[in-house]
């Protein structure tokens, strides 16, 4: 089997690379983070680079690339902690896609694609819990067409997005809407969020909304799992650049006269840190390779890639700060900042706790990854 990238993957991350390296430096973010936590001068940047249709048909103006492209594209985001939510893009071209009707794939895929429309996921509650089957927001037909009302917490960019992908109860079962924001009955309050970015609570008071599917928790359970696809393949790219800036920084602090980096005990550290990043390398792939299996298949996998990564995400983050000494958590030094990335993602759609029960839950006669 081939596990090599093909030379369009390696060229699409070469482009996504020279982008962050040279459109999006530690000083931008600065002020993006100064501004509220989102630019739509850069998301609409990452729209010219085509990355918001990556997985958007081609029929409709899009790339119509998947999930190793996805992967691709968003380890080389990680490396520079940006704080455009790109996944969501990737969630919403792919669940419209594969869920809405044809009028709706042509209204809104096309917008998406070149990053005229920004469709965010609108999922959690706080009853919920991550529980994807819990949900209180409710749905109601009548001849003008439908009507939902729900409280949203947490939902990225909310206070910017242009709509939202919102799963409320019709008829006693999950289905899924697309709610404009400046529909009537809907209002955001916005906020920061620990990382950098910005995100929002969405409250609609019977918004008008357009029916994506009644077969909602069918969907919802697969734009997650594009969800945690993507958080994953972005916090290896996290992962190691917070390696490498440590690893710099061992080599140019000196103690007793010599690079820290000559310190047996702490080279030994180092290479813990480069054992989980490679662990969690390992399952971000297995969890790219796995987001066009059955469903069951496919939710399981997501859940073992998610647990390894948490894992993974703060042993890194951790020992990086650790390393580094005080200078690790001042808000001046970058890798306090890769840090607090760190600690959100491992949090994002489901933290480790969850996905180890679900692990659990899902686990079989057999308990390998590969049965």
């Amino acid at each position: 089997m081939d596990f090599d990238f093909s030379d369009d993957q390696e060229q699409l991350r070469d482009a996504v690379r020279k982008w962050v390296d040279k459109g999006y430096d530690f000083e931008r973010r600065r002020g993006i983070v100064k501004a509220g936590g989102f630019s739509r001068e850069v998301y609409t940047q990452l729209a010219e680079l085509g990355l918001c249709g990556l997985y958007v048909p081609e029929a409709n103006d899009g790339m119509g690339m998947g999930p190793v492209e996805g992967m691709v594209v968003m380890e080389e985001l990680g490396r520079g902690i940006v704080i455009e939510p790109l996944a969501q893009s990737l969630i919403s071209g792919a669940v419209l896609a594969a869920y809405a009707p044809d009028a709706v794939k042509t209204a809104w895929l096309p917008k998406i694609a070149s990053g005229e429309a920004l469709v965010v996921l609108a999922s959690q509650e706080r009853v919920a819990r991550y529980r994807l089957d819990v949900c209180e927001a409710k749905a109601t037909s009548a001849q003008t067409g439908w009507t939902v009302s729900a409280i949203k917490s947490i939902v990225p960019a909310g206070d910017h997005a242009d709509a939202f992908v919102v799963p409320a109860l019709a008829n006693g079962k999950i289905a899924l809407f697309l709610v404009e924001r400046t529909a009537a009955g809907v209002s955001t309050r916005g906020y920061g969020t620990q990382d950098g970015g910005r995100a929002a609570d969405v409250t609609l008071k019977d918004a008008p909304a357009t029916l994506i599917t009644l077969d909602g928790l069918t969907a919802l359970e697969h734009a997650v799992d594009i969800g945690i696809a993507a958080t994953c393949a972005e916090a290896v790219g996290v992962m190691d650049k917070t390696l490498a800036i440590t690893v710099e920084y061992m080599n140019t602090r000196k103690q007793f006269g010599v690079a820290i980096s000559s310190f047996q005990a702490l080279r030994h550290r180092v290479a813990d840190m480069k054992m989980q990043l490679e662990l969690a390398r390992s399952m971000s792939y297995y969890a790219s390779l796995k987001l066009n299996a059955p469903a069951d298949e496919r939710r399981a996998a997501m859940a073992r890639a998610k647990y390894q990564l948490g894992n993974s995400m703060r042993f890194v983050g951790q020992q990086a700060v650790q390393l580094h000494g005080g200078i690790g958590v001042t808000d001046e030094y970058i890798v306090s900042h890769y840090f607090k990335r760190l600690t959100q993602m491992e949090m994002t759609f489901g933290d480790s706790l969850h996905h180890l029960g679900e692990v659990s839950a899902r686990m079989q006669d057999t308990a390998g990854v590969f049965a």
